[in-house]
């Protein structure tokens, strides 16, 4: 029998994150002659680590394809870091013991930078063990911060629902102006990463309208400057948009939302910054604000997907196994954008250890002059990112969401506990 490929789904998921995963089983079922099963992870690497292994070949084909238009992760995702091997052994020793006893052989793991990271410590730590285990990342992050790659499974979707919530939200706000709120607030995710902010520049056009604010972790906030761009465009269109990352930093280069608490990857806790801005305008400007934050909507709007971002959800999925088939391990299918007018992609492979750990902020060319906008350039980036519309199937008014059966194979090793 050929060996079994074990594929896991870690951090934050997105709306196409189960495209990834359909990618994977289907493409690995082709190539029946040189993959045994998929066996996927319960909750992420955890499901390896205490050998709750999800039999995938118990699901039927047309379940297996419904996860192309089903948002969450269909195999449950964790926030769990895998420390070093040289501070915890006994974990990456766990791995292979579990690995050998269901005879994996290749393991892709689908995440963003501290799962890509988990992904060359684990093949490091085979290739040192002498285990034959072929590692794939396959990347996923809304936050867009991945480098190496021209963009990130996911960001799209994310760009396109932030940048639709928005406009529709300021048409409401320009109907209400004259005798209600002048200023709407939307905070949106990104840590030190402001592309989903950016997104929200798509929906103005060649003269800047409608008005419209970004504040990006990129750029420190100058109060003074920010108050007097929005008393300015409250003063020439009755309102105006704020569209705010959770990451943005004061003059003095704190965090304005951070909290004492902690992740599982060790990054303070964010959100909270939106209601900040709020109070900040109200009190300075004496303007009637609202505000609202996009939270796991952002990242879960399935009926507002990106078809170009789906595709390549997908795409990234079915590579990552052609590349484990072939032995090559270490690496992940990197985007390349080949053209921009008539939007054209391919995918390469790049080492991980490039990519682990790295985080890709917002260029200075995409910004404009005052910190407060996109340039042409970055909005050139942008556009073809959310192209198409890809909505699911719907029954009695609401989509048709897959629930997979997920039964586990019969453990055949002794309990463990993750550190």
């Amino acid at each position: 029998m050929p060996p079994n490929l074990f594929y896991a789904q870690s951090g934050g998921v997105t709306a196409v994150i189960n495209a990834s995963a359909c990618g994977v089983i289907e493409t690995a079922r082709e190539h029946s002659q040189a993959i045994g099963n998929v066996l996927a992870g319960r909750n992420g690497i955890l499901g390896a680590l205490t050998e709750e292994l999800i039999d995938t070949s118990l699901e039927l084909s047309m379940d297996i394809a419904s996860l192309r238009s089903t948002p969450g992760g269909a195999f449950g995702s964790c926030r769990y870091k895998l420390p070093s091997p040289e501070t915890h052994a006994r974990e990456y020793k766990r791995l292979l013991e579990v690995f050998s006893a269901h005879d994996i052989r290749m393991f892709l793991y689908n995440g963003g930078g501290d799962s890509l990271d988990t992904a060359w410590k684990v093949q490091q730590f085979a290739d040192s063990q002498g285990y034959p285990l072929t590692v794939v990342g396959v990347p996923k992050t809304i936050d867009n911060d991945l480098p190496l790659t021209d963009n990130c499974p996911g960001f799209g979707s994310a760009a396109k629902y932030v940048a639709v919530s928005v406009q529709e939200a300021g048409l409401d706000v320009a109907s209400m102006c004259a005798t209600s709120t002048r200023v709407f607030i939307m905070e949106v995710m990104g840590r030190h990463a402001g592309w989903i902010a950016a997104a929200a520049s798509l929906i103005q056009d060649d003269s800047g309208y409608p008005p419209l604010t970004l504040l990006l972790p990129e750029i420190p906030l100058q109060q003074e400057a920010f108050l007097a761009r929005v008393k300015d465009q409250v003063a020439r269109y009755g309102y105006t948009l704020v569209v705010v990352s959770e990451g943005i930093q004061g003059a003095d280069g704190q965090l304005l939302s951070a909290s004492s608490q902690r992740d599982a990857f060790g990054h303070a806790q964010l959100g909270g910054v939106a209601p900040r801005i709020a109070q900040m305008i109200t009190q300075q400007l004496e303007l009637k604000c609202h505000w609202a934050t996009a939270d796991y909507l952002q990242r879960s709007a399935r009926h507002l997907v990106s078809a170009v971002d789906l595709e390549q959800a997908y795409a990234v999925g079915k590579t990552a196994v052609e590349y484990a088939v072939a032995g090559q391990g270490g690496v992940m299918p990197a985007i390349v954008r080949l053209a921009e007018e008539d939007y054209r992609w391919t995918l390469k492979p790049v080492s991980l250890s490039e990519v682990a750990n790295v985080e890709h902020c917002l260029p200075k060319d995409y910004i404009a002059e005052d910190g407060f906008a996109v340039s042409e350039q970055g909005r050139a980036y942008l556009r073809p990112l959310i192209q198409g519309e890809a909505p699911p199937s719907y029954a009695h008014g609401l989509p048709r969401y897959v629930r997979l059966k997920n039964r586990q194979l019969k453990p055949k090793l002794p309990a463990f506990s993750p550190a």
